[in-house]
């Protein structure tokens, strides 16, 4: 079991903020939270040293790009021991933005993006459906995210 790191309110106070801008200088989150800039660095790299921020990124608005569909999709596999080498086949797909191994109805769920429900049925049947160790799909399309947040720290 993965141990859990243990922060104040400064480091809260912190990632709160950079969750809402990456890119705010450490000079002006000292002002804000009344510590010197040296601190905010310090804290900063030890959140990142506990693995608490593994990184920064940006984020692509998909609509503007054209990705109109957004879809979930759940998969059966013929067999547990299919886990592996169909998840390196769907990590070649460029359309699946995320995959998760669960528990329940299906082995693997992903998330998908097409520009169009055209390109959604040829990426289901020509690519999804024909990896050899799908046994059977479920597709849910999403009409909209209204909640789309990280976790509070």
């Amino acid at each position: 079991m993965t141990p859990h790191a243990k922060i104040d309110d400064l480091d809260r106070d912190i990632l709160q903020a950079l969750m809402t801008n990456a890119r705010t200088p450490y000079a002006e989150l000292a002002k804000r939270f009344d510590v010197s800039p040296a601190t905010v660095h310090v804290r900063i790299e030890k959140m990142k040293s506990a693995g608490i921020i593994e990184g920064t990124k940006v984020v692509v608005n998909p609509k503007i790009l054209g990705y109109d569909v957004c879809c979930f999709i759940g998969i059966n596999l013929n067999a547990a021991r299919d886990y592996h080498s169909a998840l390196r086949k769907l990590n070649a797909l460029d359309e699946v933005v995320e995959a998760y191994y669960t528990t329940g109805a299906y082995n693997i769920f992903v998330k998908l993006m097409c520009k169009s429900i055209e390109e959604l049925q040829y990426v289901l049947i020509d690519k999804l459906q024909a990896i050899d160790e799908v046994q059977s799909t479920e597709t849910l399309i999403s009409l909209q995210n209204p909640i789309n947040r990280n976790v509070i720290p």
